[in-house]
């Protein structure tokens, strides 16, 4: 029988509406329509601001400084084979201690937990000092080309900057509050494409074979300590992710080969430095190629300070527990707030379940979530 959290929690019920909104990326599904009237509401001026099919929403309460930030998405990504799901991804259904559906993790409970904090924090305190802004995109999980990115550019435009800001990421691992992000290593992918030249496989004399010749130089890629990362970051990791050549004939040696790679880098490193680094590695070897770089993410850092003490003290206080500082994992929308933000952190929920089929989050980290997010609110704005 499925269990039932209490149903006068505002967290909850604001979830399960969000989650019943299908909203792939980049589709929005009217969520930062909800959003935005419940902050329209307490004092919150909104502005949305659309590009190629995305929809971005930029909410202030307040003009003072400091300016704090609650940043996340309301895209999510698909749900995979429907038949595999133990109940329909787009009706959030409680059941063994857990909501499930799209979006329950990653990040849409976040984004309740935000609103309903700041509702309870401005009705404690309508006359707080500094002021909240809320930044929401339905562009994180795809391209990420019209979403934050735009936000930014245009707050920059306008000279508009950010003290510390928290990204609603799912970060926690084992256990709500048992980690904060307060960076990411950055993302460079690459298109390495290999030529030879093809002929009848029984006549490798006449031809070139750009798979044969382009091991040798991945072996070699695949064994190179690129960095050793510092005490933030983990050392930079380079990984193959597609490799293809060959026309689907077996007797056929091809013409081309294409690699798909990718850096997380640290900042001991540069992208300029590792895109030299390799291609000295692809001259050695002769080979003939042509490449496409593509910088994804810097990396971005923040050092311990008023934010990440604000978030542990409050994990602390509602958790009881003390939590853990990292930067590893992939990237998030954090790497462009950073441009106009010198103090950002990811905190969300459990992470174990994201982009899966049967997304959930525990039902018991619901209430939990919102209190830390509300204490580091006061910790920050000391009201």
């Amino acid at each position: 029988m499925p269990d039932h959290a209490d149903s006068a929690s505002p967290t909850l019920t604001l979830a399960r509406d969000l989650i019943a909104r299908s909203s792939v990326s980049p589709d929005d599904g009217d969520c930062q329509a909800v959003l935005g009237t419940r902050l329209a509401r307490i004092g919150f001026k909104l502005e949305t601001l659309k590009s190629g099919g995305v929809t971005n929403l930029w909410a202030r309460r307040g003009t003072a400084r400091p300016l704090v930030c609650l940043a996340g998405h309301t895209d999510v990504v698909p749900t995979g084979p429907l038949e595999q799901w133990h109940s329909d991804p787009f009706v959030p259904t409680e059941r063994d201690g857990k909501l499930f559906g799209r979006g329950a993790a990653d990040m849409k409970t976040s984004l309740s937990a935000f609103v309903v904090a700041v509702e309870q924090f401005v009705a404690t305190h309508p006359n707080h000092p500094g002021s909240i802004a809320f930044l929401i995109t339905s562009d994180e999980e795809a391209a990420a080309t019209d979403g934050t990115i735009k936000v930014v550019e245009m707050l920059k435009a306008r000279g508009e900057t950010l003290d510390y800001c928290i990204v609603g990421e799912p970060t926690s691992v084992k256990s709500l509050g048992d980690m904060i992000k307060n960076g990411r290593r950055g993302s460079m992918g690459c298109v390495l494409k290999v030529s030879g030249i093809q002929c009848h496989i029984a006549y490798p004399q006449l031809g070139r074979n750009p798979i044969h010749q382009v091991a040798p130089a991945l072996a070699e890629l695949a064994a190179i300590e690129w960095d050793r990362g510092n005490e933030y970051f983990l050392p930079t990791s380079w990984q193959m992710s597609n490799i293809h050549g060959g026309t689907g004939a077996v007797n056929i040696i091809p013409g081309e080969v294409e690699i798909q790679f990718n850096f997380r880098f640290s900042p001991e490193s540069t992208p300029e430095g590792l895109q030299q680094r390799l291609e000295a590695v692809l001259k050695k070897h002769g080979l003939e190629y042509t490449i496409q770089w593509r910088v994804s993410g810097m990396p971005f850092l923040t050092p311990r300070g008023d934010l990440t003490n604000a978030m542990t003290e409050s994990v602390k206080e509602v958790r009881g527990i003390a939590t853990t500082i990292s930067t590893d994992g992939g990237t998030s929308d954090g790497r462009f707030i950073a441009a106009i933000c010198p103090q950002v952190v990811e905190f969300g929920p459990v992470n174990a379940t994201i982009h899966s089929l049967n997304e959930h989050i525990e039902l018991a980290d619901i209430e939990p979530l919102k209190d830390i997010y509300l204490g580091t609110l006061r910790r920050l704005l000391k009201p």
